[in-house]
């Protein structure tokens, strides 16, 4: 074998896996079972960067792992392709979405199986296949049926360029992250899924997962659960009263002025004449925020009274009511109550405006120069006074519900999902509107509702999705009374078929249901999940909201869709810019010495790791990384930059070294003689040692430290003349996953039949591992006095004789008495003694 035909050997090893179905799942497991998914790809027109591949090839891993291991593996890729990169392409270029999806998930399919990932490729998946897409349609008639989706009119963001409406995700600095013009809010007709119903579910049931401690916070804090109170202020000198919630009614004397939502419809109604022109001036700046920034805790405080008060219900004091932005009308009632000596964006909003600021919680340092936000005895606060926080929000929750005024109560954070989107290129809602009936759901005999091709489908600019162009599909008979009819127009986000595909590879081919109940209550649940961290909230929450009404309908069988989810780092890049500021790509540069030069003139660039992006020109792709190394090396150094979880910066530099192992690797099984007899004792130490090491690391998504330990290995081995025949089978067993393609090469040539992949992962031996000996240091009073060899499993009890047996050990104790001694197993011992009395 050459060490240098990676590039044949990729090929040929993947023919053979291709023409053996070898990585195809069974209809259902025989056996134990082990679901492995990767969060699938938007198939975008760039094709894949060499950051996309790090969680697939760790997925990869665990995969051959667990199959080694004697799992039935289901391992599926598929592709999450509707959504508005590929509309707004096809309005760019006239090229219909549907024609640039297909290539482009073709392009994907040729790079990801380039890798030698391990996919059941007979379950491939898409989300514009009406045939998926179908089942979609129908989780959101259930949805509708059970009262979870409702049409409403709300205020979105909205892209007057791209003419559609956005998340507030995509909106930064108040502008559209796509194109950067500034957005606009606006009143649209949406449809919305009630995710609010299962907001205590979804929080209770994060319990019990196996997922980052980070991931389960973010959800936790989108849900944002809070205890409280109701309270009621009659606003004077009207009929209106306005409802709040708080989380600290014990401080309610100590209310000095309300802050209302700029588009609460109360101001319609309480705004005196001569304030009408200042708060409809605010409304207006208001409404082209978004409502990320107007909830940023460290932005500027802005706002106008609105001329009205209310009435504090405790002590009766009248209190002016103001608008800001930073209320948010979507969130709790859209108006708060504020507390300035005790909420730090009150106290700041009461002291740029010169609001009335009254301590009701005793501090030692006061209020004058920051809110008091601790626990403390109440003053200044009637019946409530010299109790502490605890019980004095009981007693007034109390109080409220006697006087009629309030009550206790639970609220969340999480709002309810606007679903619709005014685009084109996405799943129709099979909803019909009828003049006589109203909203009528499509019969499910009549799904999929298939999304009619149209040659024109830019937006209309009127918040209108294109759809409403399509006066053939979208008129159409009502399923009731049988009178004329029109469609929903809107169509669904690109969330949607993201929520529940999962369960379709599970069962991708049927015709009859998402899912037959058989293949999902032997499949399910996922048993790890892999994937970006920028998901952390939105499509997690969402998925497992569709999957808690899965539950309740009885198509699935477990609560939780996700027990076992891990995210990969980002991988980063050297972008290199000239005194100007210029970005310039790796073809225009000359590296000398380290460094970077401009090849045009010899200018030294400056080198700064930043995020890959074609504006930088640092995107890698990995087509030219496995046109010059092979799979095997681009895998194992994906997975040898750093720990799985971090941010960590492509070097061309590291790759050549893995690459300098592999071929190491080849050298040596051309050389390397295989025999019968025995290895040396350390040897074989080493090898149950690495087995123990590289089994552990890949189980707890270590991938770094587990080349690391092959390597170590490999070094040992490879000095060696002659190798026991199932120590170098052992090597090529532990390196398989990672290297895939060269170990079956040498497993093939060495007259091993069968493939690699289905061979018993090793066991260590425990009992040979504990026989090492090791050399641990024998502190005195915190100096090395001696060094001693112990075994790796010898007892504190026996470590402590061995160090207590030195002679140096004993000649340092001459005249001392021993106090203590600290035994750090297979590593320290320390002796603290003092002189003798």
């Amino acid at each position: 074998m050459s060490t240098d035909n990676f590039q044949e050997i990729d090929k040929k090893q993947q023919a053979r896996w291709e023409k053996e179905n070898l990585f195809a799942s069974p209809r259902l497991p025989k056996g134990k079972k082990f679901y492995c998914l990767d969060m699938f790809p938007y198939p975008s027109g760039a094709g894949l960067h060499v950051g996309h591949p790090e969680g697939y090839t760790a997925s990869d891993i665990l995969t051959r792992y667990k199959l080694m291991n004697g799992f039935d593996v289901l391992h599926p890729m598929g592709w999450d392709a509707f959504g508005l990169p590929a509309e707004n392409y096809a309005i760019a270029t006239g090229i219909h979405p549907a024609v640039t999806t297909h290539k482009n998930i073709d392009n994907f399919r040729r790079q990801i199986k380039s890798l030698g990932l391990a996919y059941d490729w007979n379950r491939e998946i898409n989300t514009t296949d009406p045939d998926y897409y179908k089942w979609t349609q129908w989780i959101f008639l259930q949805l509708f049926k059970k009262g979870l989706a409702y049409e409403s009119i709300v205020p979105i963001n909205w892209c007057p360029s791209c003419k559609t409406g956005l998340a507030n995700e995509e909106v930064f600095n108040g502008k559209c992250e796509r194109c950067g013009h500034p957005i606009e809010r606006r009143m649209l007709r949406q449809w919305i899924l009630k995710i609010t119903a299962y907001a205590e579910r979804l929080l209770e049931d994060l319990d019990g997962l196996d997922w980052p401690e980070s991931t389960l916070a973010m959800q936790k804090n989108w849900i944002g659960k809070s205890k409280g109170a109701e309270v009621t202020f009659q606003i004077d000198g009207s009929q209106d009263k306005l409802t709040v919630f708080t989380t600290r009614p014990d401080t309610l004397f100590g209310a000095t002025y309300m802050v209302v939502s700029p588009e609460h419809p109360i101001l319609q109604r309480i705004v005196p004449p001569e304030q009408k022109d200042a708060v409809a001036a605010y409304q207006t700046q208001a409404a082209n925020k978004s409502d990320l920034e107007r909830a940023d805790l460290n932005k500027e405080k802005t706002g106008v009274f609105t001329g009205a008060y209310a009435i504090n219900p405790v002590n009766g004091k009248k209190i002016p009511v103001w608008t800001s932005d930073y209320v948010l009308m979507g969130y709790g009632t859209g108006a708060i109550m504020a507390v300035p000596a005790h909420d730090e964006r009150d106290y700041a909003f009461a002291k740029k405006f010169g609001l009335e600021i009254i301590e009701v919680i005793a501090s030692e340092q006061g209020v004058q120069d920051a809110a008091f936000t601790g626990d403390g005895e109440l003053i200044n606060s009637g019946f409530l006074n010299g109790l502490r926080v605890r019980e004095s929000k009981a007693k007034m929750i109390e109080w409220l519900k006697e006087k009629g005024v309030g009550q206790g109560k639970t609220t969340y954070k999480l709002r309810d999902w606007v679903f619709a989107r005014q685009r084109y290129w996405g799943e129709p809602i099979p909803l019909v509107h009828c003049p006589q009936c109203g909203v009528v759901p499509l019969p499910e005999d009549q799904l999929p509702l298939r999304l009619p091709e149209m040659k024109n489908f830019e937006p209309s600019g009127t918040g209108e999705s294109p759809l409403a162009n399509a006066t053939e599909w979208v008129n159409t008979t009502c399923p009731h009374c049988g009178g004329p009819a029109t469609r929903e127009t809107n169509t669904m986000p690109q969330w949607a078929g993201s929520c529940w595909y999962y369960l379709r590879y599970m069962d991708p081919h049927n015709d009859k249901a998402p899912v037959d109940p058989e293949i999902e209550k032997a499949y399910g649940p996922v048993d790890c999940y892999i994937g970006g961290a920028e998901h952390a909230v939105l499509h997690l929450l969402y998925a497992r909201f569709w999957h808690k009404v899965l539950y309740d309908l009885g198509v699935v069988h477990t609560k939780e869709p996700f027990q076992k989810l891990r995210h990969q780092g980002m991988i980063l890049a050297f972008s290199y810019r000239d005194k100007l500021g210029a970005y310039h790509g790796y073809d225009e540069i000359d590296f000398k010495d380290g460094k970077a030069y401009l090849k045009t003139t010899g200018e030294e660039l400056s080198p700064m790791v930043e995020k890959m992006s074609k504006s930088k020109k640092n995107v890698i792709n990995p087509d030219d990384i496995l046109a010059q190394y092979g799979a095997d090396a681009f895998r194992m150094y994906e997975m040898f930059m750093g720990p799985f979880e971090a941010s960590k910066p492509w070097d061309m530099k590291g790759i050549e070294g893995i690459s300098r192992f592999l071929r190491r690797i080849v050298a040596w099984n051309e050389s390397v003689k295989l025999t019968t007899a025995s290895n040396p004792q350390k040897v074989e130490i080493l090898k149950n040692k690495t087995v123990a090491k590289v089994t552990e690391d890949i189980e707890n998504f270590h991938f770094n430290t587990a080349i690391s330990s092959l390597m170590v290995f490999f070094n040992e081995i490879s000095k060696l003349e002659a190798i026991r025949q199932d120590t170098f089978d052992t090597f090529l067993k532990l390196l398989h996953p990672f290297a895939p393609h060269l170990t079956e090469e040498i497993w093939q040539t060495s007259g091993h039949s069968g493939f690699l992949v289905k061979q018993p992962w090793p066991e260590a031996d425990q009992t040979l591992i504990s026989q090492e000996m090791v050399e641990v240091g024998v502190q005195i009073n915190g100096k090395v006095r001696d060094r001693v060899k112990v075994l790796a499993s010898a007892s504190k009890e026996d470590m402590e004789q061995a160090a207590l047996a030195s002679g140096k050990v004993k000649k340092n104790l001459e005249g001392m008495e021993i106090k203590k001694i600290i035994v750090v197993p297979a590593r320290i011992i320390s002796i603290i003694a003092a002189p003798k009395k």
